[in-house]
This record gives C-alpha cells, sequence and structure tokens, in this order.
C-alpha cells in the first residue's frame, strides 16, 4: 500500500510521482490541515444534506495520504482503478475523496485568480514590479484534447484545425518568472487565439509591456493599452523582412520563451499533457489547481 510516510522516504519518487518536493508537500499539508476542520463543517452543513454531522463512514485513509493521492492522481493521471488499488482503496471512493478535495487545495495553493486579484490592487511602481519584474507580460494560449465528442454541434465547435482533434483552448498570462498571473476559462478548440483574448483578456497596469506571438496578430491596433510587442510578420507584396525586423524578431522569441517554459511545467501534471478524461466541468477547476501547484513551486525557488 502506498502511502506518505513510505513515498516520502525515496525524495526522487516522490516529486516524480507528485510533481513537488517532500519539504513542498508537507508545507502544503500544513495548510490543509489547519484549514480542514473549518472546510469539513462547511461542507457537511449544506442545506442539500439529510445526515447530521458526524453521520455516515469516515474517511478510509488520513488527509496526509488523501493529500498525497490526490496530488499523484494529478501528476500521473493514472485510472481510478489503479490509484485505488495503490492506496487500497476502493475505485469508486477515489474521484469521490479528490473532488471533496479540490476546493480545500484551491483554498491553499496561488492560484492565477488570487495574484491576479493582488496584482490588479497594485498602485505604486514597487507594486507592479513585484508582479511584474521588469514590467513585463508574456500572453499565450495552450490546447489539450478532449474525447470526441457525441453531439455534432460539439464536434464542430470543439475541432482544432491547428491540432487536428478536438481541443479546449485556454489563454494564460505569465510575468518574466514564469509565474501564471492570469488564466481564462476554457474556450472550445476552434476558436482563434486573438478571439479569446478579445473576449476575455487581462487587465495590466499601464507600466507593463506584454509581448505576444503571431497569433495575435492585430493587437497593435485593437489594443495600444497593453504596449503590446509582436513579431514582424511577412506579408504578401512587401518583400522579404529587414535585418532590424528579423533581429526584434529573434530577441523577443528569446524573452517569450518563459511562457512556453510554463506551459511545459503545466503538462508535466498529466492531467493538462494528455486527453482530458473527465467531465469538461471540471476543467478549469484542474486547471486552475494546476496553474496554482506550478506557482507554489515557481514562488519557492524565486524567493
Amino acid at each position: 500500500m502506498l502511502n506518505h510516510k513510505r513515498l516520502s522516504g525515496r525524495p526522487l519518487i516522490f516529486r516524480s510521482f507528485t510533481g513537488l518536493e517532500v519539504p513542498e508537500f508537507d508545507s502544503l499539508y500544513l495548510k490543509t490541515e489547519a484549514l480542514y476542520p473549518k472546510y469539513e463543517k462547511e461542507r457537511l452543513s449544506k442545506k442539500d444534506r439529510e445526515r447530521k454531522i458526524g453521520a455516515g463512514r469516515p474517511f478510509k485513509l488520513p488527509l496526509k495520504d488523501r493529500l498525497l493521492m490526490f496530488l499523484l492522481y494529478y501528476r500521473l493521471y493514472i485510472s481510478s482503478t489503479l490509484t485505488g488499488y495503490l492506496f487500497n482503496l476502493d475505485q469508486s471512493n477515489v474521484l469521490k475523496n479528490i473532488r471533496i478535495l479540490e476546493p480545500l487545495v484551491k483554498e491553499c495553493i496561488p492560484i492565477p485568480k488570487k495574484l491576479y486579484e493582488r496584482a490588479r490592487r497594485a498602485r505604486t511602481v514597487e507594486e507592479v514590479e513585484e508582479y511584474f519584474p521588469g514590467f513585463k507580460a508574456f500572453i499565450d494560449a495552450t490546447e489539450q484534447e478532449i474525447p470526441r465528442p457525441k453531439d455534432k454541434g460539439k464536434r464542430r465547435s470543439h475541432y482544432s484545425g491547428k491540432r487536428k482533434r478536438h481541443t479546449v483552448k485556454t489563454q494564460l498570462t505569465v510575468n518574466s518568472k514564469g509565474l501564471i498571473i492570469h488564466k481564462t476559462p476554457h474556450a472550445r478548440g476552434r476558436r482563434h487565439d486573438y478571439d479569446v483574448f478579445k473576449t476575455n483578456h487581462p487587465r495590466v497596469p499601464p507600466e507593463v509591456n506584454c509581448n505576444f506571438d503571431r497569433g495575435y496578430d492585430g493587437v497593435k491596433k485593437d489594443y495600444p493599452e497593453f504596449n503590446p510587442a509582436i513579431p514582424y510578420k511577412r506579408r504578401r507584396g512587401m518583400g522579404e523582412l529587414t535585418m532590424e525586423q528579423k533581429v526584434f524578431n529573434h530577441e523577443l522569441a528569446k524573452e517569450r520563451v518563459v511562457v512556453e517554459h510554463t506551459i511545459s511545467r503545466m503538462k508535466k501534471f498529466r492531467i493538462m499533457g494528455e486527453e482530458f478524461r473527465n467531465r469538461l466541468r471540471w476543467y478549469d477547476r484542474a486547471t486552475d489547481i494546476v496553474s496554482g501547484l506550478v506557482n507554489l513551486r515557481i514562488m519557492g525557488t524565486t524567493m
């Protein structure tokens, strides 16, 4: 049977299985443990609950092992059957345990929504630079495959011509350290990146320069207040790019690699890197949690 005591004795395997170092996990556990009594009381006091608090079967696993199982599921994205086998838990209770913990874990990690709300309250130059070092932000979208929808309309709206798959799309805004400051709700894979941006873009301080890729062509004209930097694009009838334009594109690409690295970090949690097998109504919660876990690691290494 897999448990925290057994796995924490193998730090490299622990990080591979959970995405966190043992000290990072222990710090997260202390936060969840402190909030757990209040969270459970509120959960069990919902109006539609018929039983009194304390009624019903207790959890088979202690909170620390349930948190371990939660992270292992997000990191490896194995089936609930295998997860149950590893933790000596009935298959039907695996996702139930995970769903119960998701709102609590969100409270304990730096999800983009929390950072965005703080960044929007920044007024002084020092406060702005705290969230946007170098006064730069990098915006890009990422896609993830989903199962082929049964509904014909959804098949059409979710089909990505770029990926040749049915996908959903999420737009991220990260700072120069890779910290995810803003994340949009998922959009249909058929939608263009710039269309997603126009529908749901972040509000950044006027001092911040936003960097885009070629998929956001037109942002300079439509949103000059973002101080946008976008690669020059060769257009029909205008000839080759000049040497200065090529150098600019090269330097911008070097800076923008930070957002690619952040997306790569997210996709190492295989719940974001493989076909999303859960129901789409859980998708934004999953991306919130993965973003928060990535931020947790980044903030730990940059503090």
